[in-house]
């Protein structure tokens, strides 16, 4: 697999691609403390700075422990593409209703009692450090290219993988 460091725009333009086509992630909080807490959560956007959006309940045990401390990990993986990228930054718990709204979604009713629940809230995402691995092909077609690899004894192209720098 080839080293290819990104930086700057190019940087935040990885991030976007990878964190919108994947969409889930982990998103880790309490990172001092063993154990970490993770959960699911789906991408909203990846704005023009790079910074990452979801929707959250102001309830829950992942915005109790931004506020406490914003440190956040999150893992993206989509292994039948073969792509995977994990992202340290902080977070910032936001409830403005104007940037609810932009965000919101039919599907998010099955979390929320609708896009005026007053439990609803937005955290943004700010990347400091963050590292991806992406193939370009799918699972299959890796698998295979490592199966000729280990036959003919040549390093098949996998595809690329490094840090992304902001």
């Amino acid at each position: 697999m080839a080293t290819k460091h990104l930086f700057n725009k190019s940087a935040q333009d990885k991030i976007k691609e990878l964190a919108e086509a994947i969409d889930f992630t982990m998103l880790a909080t309490n990172l001092s403390k063993r154990p970490i807490h993770a959960i699911p959560m789906s991408t909203k956007k990846v704005d023009e700075n790079g910074n990452i959006w979801f929707l959250s309940n102001k309830h829950s045990t992942h915005n109790a422990n931004i506020h406490i401390d914003e440190e956040i990990h999150l893992f993206y993986a989509k292994a039948m593409s073969m792509e995977f990228m994990n992202v340290y930054g902080t977070a910032e718990i936001l409830e403005d209703r104007s940037i609810i709204s932009k965000f919101y979604q039919k599907s998010d009713d099955n979390w929320f009692n609708g896009e005026n629940d007053p439990n609803i809230t937005a955290i943004k995402v700010t990347p400091k450090d963050a590292h991806y691995w992406d193939t370009k092909n799918n699972m299959l077609i890796s698998l295979f290219k490592m199966g000729i690899g280990a036959f003919t004894g040549e390093k098949p192209d996998l595809g690329e993988e490094g840090k992304l720098t902001i």
